[in-house]
């Protein structure tokens, strides 16, 4: 029987992973890991000559080829909207087929084998529609969607939290590059099938705050200083500013482990006077202050889940297990966050961005029968 594989279709990375010998593991991307690990950036961009790029190499021509480039179409999937690029009308599906399409080439590469099936996570709050659409994107693909599963139940059992054998509520809070999604699980026991149930009991969110927030905020304290400085303002120098962009991340994302590090971009503009240079130390404290408006507004939605969770059951909701997910996650400063708002350490042990493509690849195992421990009532709140 040929594999099934297990997608996180994200707004701004998406990665893959497969069940071998019962454990999941991660699909590398075929150009190799980036800065997040071995996902890809959901960027799909088309050349003015025609050719299509998916992926890294997309993010990268994205501010030399802003209008062929197209980022986060998981926003729009389910709706009516049309991308028009160089003439051609493109579906939001259509875009996620074409990263689909990737992750099963570098699945195929990696597996040596073909690959036809597959299982993929959507956000907890995703209706009816917003779901089809993320089917018919496998079907375009040429993948046949088995199952769509919520991401945060992707992500408790990529913990093996189906394993406690006992009942438990536990908050899975994704900060990913664009979405933050607060979700309260009920983990039900049933001791007939000696199975795990995951009930949904609320999901709160933020469809426009993430990390690219984060970075946003961080190249515009660049910018400013640079301006300082040189008097030139790099906003209105495309090239600049995606090289801008880049070293952004980077820092944003070394600042994670290291305490300090330098942005240094020799050749970054120039004026009458000559090319100018740009450097910058910039340390683990500055981009905490820096970011921690957009941190304090993760309060809301973890407040917001919590009472709807309340409202559910009818009694207080105490969370025994905090689960992170994505990218951002891996800040010492959400970390700290999550920890003092909920009033319970994190789990760890897992990569944040990897957990989601991880548990579907669990699911997977759970559908060919692999994994028969986890019986997987998925209940979804559409409201």
């Amino acid at each position: 029987m040929s594999k099934i594989i297990g997608i996180d279709l994200g707004t701004s990375n998406s990665g893959a992973s497969v069940l071998q010998a019962g454990r999941p593991v991660t699909i590398p991307s075929a150009e190799g890991a980036t800065l997040y690990g071995k996902a890809f950036p959901s960027v799909v961009a088309f050349t003015k000559d025609g050719q299509m790029l998916v992926g890294e190499p997309a993010r990268r021509q994205a501010v030399s080829n802003p209008e062929g480039t197209i980022m986060g179409a998981k926003r729009k999937m389910g709706t009516n909207f049309k991308y028009n690029i160089y003439g051609k009308e493109y579906t939001p599906q259509q875009i996620s087929a074409f990263i689909l399409q990737k992750i099963k080439k570098d699945a195929e590469a990696f597996l040596g084998e073909k690959v036809s099936k597959a299982v993929i996570t959507v956000p907890a709050y995703f209706n009816d529609n917003q779901r089809q659409a993320t089917k018919d994107a496998g079907e375009i693909a040429g993948l046949k969607v088995l199952r769509i599963i919520n991401e945060p139940t992707a992500a408790c059992l990529a913990y093996g939290l189906d394993k406690a054998g006992k009942e438990q509520k536990i908050m899975v809070f994704d900060f990913g590059g664009g979405t933050l999604d607060v979700t309260i699980l009920e983990m039900g026991w049933d001791d007939e099938h000696k199975a795990a149930t995951f009930e949904v009991l609320s999901t709160s969110g933020d469809n426009y705050l993430g990390g690219t927030d984060m970075d946003n905020i961080l190249i515009k304290h660049i910018v400013d200083e640079f301006k300082k400085e040189s008097g030139i303002d790099l906003t209105n120098d495309k090239m600049a500013f995606q090289r801008l962009r880049e070293a952004a991340e980077k820092a944003k994302v070394e600042l994670s482990s290291t305490i300090e590090t330098e942005i240094n971009l020799p050749f970054i503009s120039a004026d009458a006077t000559g090319p100018k240079h740009l450097t910058l130390k910039i340390e683990r404290s500055k981009l905490e202050s820096l970011v921690s408006g957009v941190v304090d507004r993760c309060r809301g939605p973890i407040i917001q889940a919590i009472k709807d969770a309340t409202a559910k059951l009818g009694e207080d909701v105490n969370v025994d297990k905090v689960i992170l997910v994505g990218g951002p996650t891996r800040m010492p400063i959400v970390q700290e966050f999550v920890e003092k708002e909920v009033g319970q350490k994190i789990e760890r042990g897992i990569d944040p961005m990897e957990c989601v493509a991880l548990g579907a690849a669990v699911q997977s195992g759970i559908i060919k029968g692999e994994a028969k421990e986890v019986l997987l009532l998925d209940v979804t709140p559409l409201s």
